[in-house]
Order: structure tokens, then C-alpha cells, then sequence
């Protein structure tokens, strides 16, 4: 038997519900803040991640599902969505738009070769926003609070920000020497990844898990104590739009990110109690990133959730989501000639924007109604050979049991009628 490859899964129905739900709640959360949806490729140029997510991070060098074509063309199947909203937002000229910054969101599939786990695959379904064209550190502000937002209205509860700035170039310049001074004395302690950083980015050095409980780690240079002064205003902006919000944060000196084109403000979203993964949401402020995929120097701030964690969040935390999943009727039938007009009427019904469904494996009365049990249907519409001659059908009630003959072109009124009481 073949089955599904390891790190992915099927979405069933019963399950799938609780991702639209979800799903929905982005977007709308989305049109409140002016940010509006984009569909890239799933596949990109492999150059496209290599410039912009980073050549030393983990994600490029360890983690990307990468294929050449029968065109000898190298491509990956995308691992995040801020590259390819950055590409699409070059290549498409949205820089040319009256309405300035472009706000974007996605929401797809992204492919990493990892360790499958809860809350990590290797496909996984990513929601995220972009706002490129902006300095202001208010839109900083206003990502993370999108995210809050959008977490707390589901329902998610026992929350916080944590919050650095990776500051400007210079600053991030004068910081990477110190992190050369510092872990050079050393390097050969660490692994071989952190060997290969020190020269071309001692920053990852910082995420490294295999040498995380180092005594250099612990001693490592903070970003904070080298930040210019432009930088440290910008920062302490950033945190006063938060307090304005009444958005509770901690600043943590040790976050970096795992990616190469953060500037100034990183953020993380961290959850209590979802188990081994406690990071929900992470983001920050890219302002080079624009340049570096090739367009103008744009600065730029985003974010990225797994919906597979929020989800896993919420069942840690017991919430349950308003689904809806009953139909609005079902169609008992019993004679050929019933059946066929059991078969128009459930048409006549669904084009009135109705849910309704009937019995395809000829099965008797009984078993009939109890499809309709399991369906959580409304409201029953039973149809006879007595019933059609007459013009009638008998219509049940699910939630009342009150049963009663109705007209067939009263049919659509009459089930609209249960179905809005039962609201």
C-alpha cells in the first residue's frame, strides 16, 4: 500500500473545518489592517533563496527541497514566503503604486527537509504578512500587534512577545566583530557549522542548537551594547508603539532568527505549554532584503505562522473553534418516481443557497433517516409515492421532532424557516 511520504499528512474532512476556520479568521484580520492577499509560485529559482534567505542559514543549507528541471534549471520548492512576496513585489513593479506601504499576506504550503514532529512538518501551510516601503517604526508595531490580535480572537491564551533589534548595518557591522573577537579564541570547540559561520555570518553562531550550553554562548557579546544611536531610538519607538497598545514584551539580547535578512526589530510569539515548540509566530524588519533580490532599497517588516501550531495550540489549550458542520436538510425518498423528485427538489434547494444531500444506495426508510442523524441535519423532507400524488412531503423538524406535511413549492420557505430559528 502506498502511503503519504514522512513529514507530510491528509487534511479530512471533520479536520479540514477547523483549518478553513482558521484560515478565514487570517483573512479577515487581514482586510481590518488594509493588508491584501498574494499567490506565488510554489516553486522559485533556487538562486532566490540563496540571496535571499541566506546562504549560512539552515534553511539553505540543510533544509530546502531542491530539483533541477529538463530545462538543466536549478528550483526549490519555496521554505518560506517572504522571498518570493519580495521577488513577486520587484518583479511586478508594486513599488509604482499610489498607495504606499504595499501590504501584503499569504497563505500556503512551504517545504523544509526536517525531523518531522508535532508542529513541524515538511509541509506545512505558512500564513504571513509583508509591508514594504516603510520606515516608520510604527508598522513594526502593528505586525506584531495583527499577530496578537489574530491569535487572541481565536481564543489562544498565555502569550508573549519577545523582542530584539538586530539594529542598523554599521551597528550589526561593529557587533559581528565583536562576535569574531569573542568566539575566535574557541572556535575549534564548536561544530563544525559554527566553524564555517564565524567568517561569513558569527551571528548564526548564536541559533546554533548542538552548542547552545557553551560557556562562550553564555559570555557571547550583546547586540544591544553596540547599537548606534539611530538604532537605539528607532528601538526604543518600536517598544513605546507596543506600550501604547498595551502589548506586553520582553526584550530578549539573544534573539536573533534563524534568517539572514532581519534588521533592527525581531520579534517572536512564544506559547506556554504546546510542548517542545513554543515559538508560534516570528518576524521582523528587513530592510535589505528589497535590494539584495535586486530592486530599489525598500525597507520592509513581516511575519510567518504555521497554521499546523496554532492549531496544535489550540487543542493544548482546549479551545474549541464555532464550527458548523450540520446540513441544512435531507431527503427521504422511497419509490423510483419519489426519488427522482426528491433529486430536483435537493437542486431546487441547494440553488437557493441551502446545504442538502439524499440517500445513492437505495437503502430503506430507517437507514435513510439515520444518515440524516449523522449529518446533524435540520430539517428531513420525506417524500412518498402517497406524498407526490398529492403534491405534499412530510417535514421533520430535527431539532423540535415536530413533524408536518408541507407543499412542494413551499419546500425551500419552509426548510429557510428551520434552519433560521435554529440560528
Amino acid at each position: 500500500m502506498i502511503q503519504v511520504p514522512r513529514g507530510t499528512a491528509d487534511v479530512l474532512p471533520g479536520e479540514i473545518e477547523l483549518w478553513q476556520y482558521v484560515e478565514d479568521k487570517a483573512r479577515d484580520i487581514c482586510r481590518r489592517y488594509n493588508y491584501l492577499e498574494i499567490r506565488t509560485p510554489i516553486f522559485e529559482h533556487t538562486e532566490l533563496f540563496q540571496r535571499g534567505v541566506g546562504e549560512t542559514t539552515d534553511i539553505v543549507e540543510r533544509e530546502m527541497y531542491t530539483f533541477t528541471d529538463r530545462g538543466d534549471r536549478s528550483l526549490t520548492l519555496r521554505p518560506e514566503g517572504t522571498a518570493s512576496t519580495v521577488r513577486s513585489y520587484v518583479e511586478n513593479k508594486m513599488y509604482g503604486a499610489p498607495q504606499q506601504p504595499t501590504k501584503l499576506f499569504y497563505i500556503g504550503p512551504m517545504f523544509r527537509y526536517e525531523r518531522p514532529q508535532a508542529g513541524r512538518m515538511r509541509q506545512f501551510t505558512q500564513f504571513g504578512i509583508e509591508a514594504i516601503g516603510s520606515h516608520d517604526p510604527a508598522i513594526d508595531a502593528e505586525a506584531i500587534a495583527l499577530a496578537m490580535r489574530f491569535y487572541e480572537e481565536l481564543g489562544l491564551k498565555n502569550l508573549h512577545v519577545e523582542l530584539n533589534t538586530l539594529g542598523d548595518m554599521e551597528s550589526r557591522q561593529a557587533y559581528r566583530e565583536a562576535l569574531i573577537n569573542h568566539f575566535t579564541p574557541h572556535i575549534g570547540e564548536f561544530c563544525t557549522d559554527c566553524q564555517s559561520r564565524l567568517a561569513r555570518n558569527p551571528l548564526r553562531i548564536l541559533d546554533c542548537k548542538k552548542d547552545a550550553r557553551k560557556e562562550q554562548m553564555a559570555t557571547a557579546p550583546v547586540l544591544l551594547d553596540y547599537l548606534n544611536e539611530s538604532s537605539r531610538t528607532y528601538f526604543e519607538r518600536v517598544k513605546k508603539h507596543l506600550n501604547d497598545l498595551r502589548i506586553m514584551y520582553e526584550v530578549n539580547p539573544r534573539l536573533v532568527r534563524g534568517l539572514d535578512y532581519y534588521t533592527h526589530t525581531a520579534f517572536e510569539i512564544m506559547e506556554r505549554g504546546i510542548g517542545a515548540v513554543s515559538t508560534i509566530c516570528g518576524g521582523g524588519r528587513y530592510n535589505g532584503l528589497v535590494e539584495q533580490i535586486g530592486g530599489q532599497d525598500m525597507p520592509g517588516i513581516g511575519f510567518a505562522m504555521s497554521i499546523e501550531r496554532v492549531l496544535l495550540a489550540l487543542k493544548t489549550q482546549g479551545v474549541e473553534l464555532p464550527i458548523e458542520q450540520s446540513l441544512d436538510c435531507f431527503l427521504v425518498s422511497m419509490g423510483e418516481e419519489a426519488d427522482a423528485k426528491a433529486f430536483t427538489l435537493m437542486d431546487t434547494l441547494r440553488s437557493h443557497g441551502l446545504s442538502a444531500d439524499k440517500d445513492y444506495l437505495g437503502r430503506k426508510m430507517k437507514a435513510q433517516l439515520k444518515s440524516a442523524d449523522r449529518l446533524q441535519a435540520k430539517a428531513v423532507i420525506i417524500v412518498g409515492e402517497d406524498e407526490l400524488a398529492r403534491n405534499v412531503a412530510v417535514m421533520k423538524n430535527m431539532t423540535t421532532g415536530k413533524q408536518q406535511e408541507v407543499a412542494l413549492d413551499a419546500i425551500v420557505e419552509s426548510v429557510k424557516q428551520i434552519t433560521e430559528d435554529g440560528r
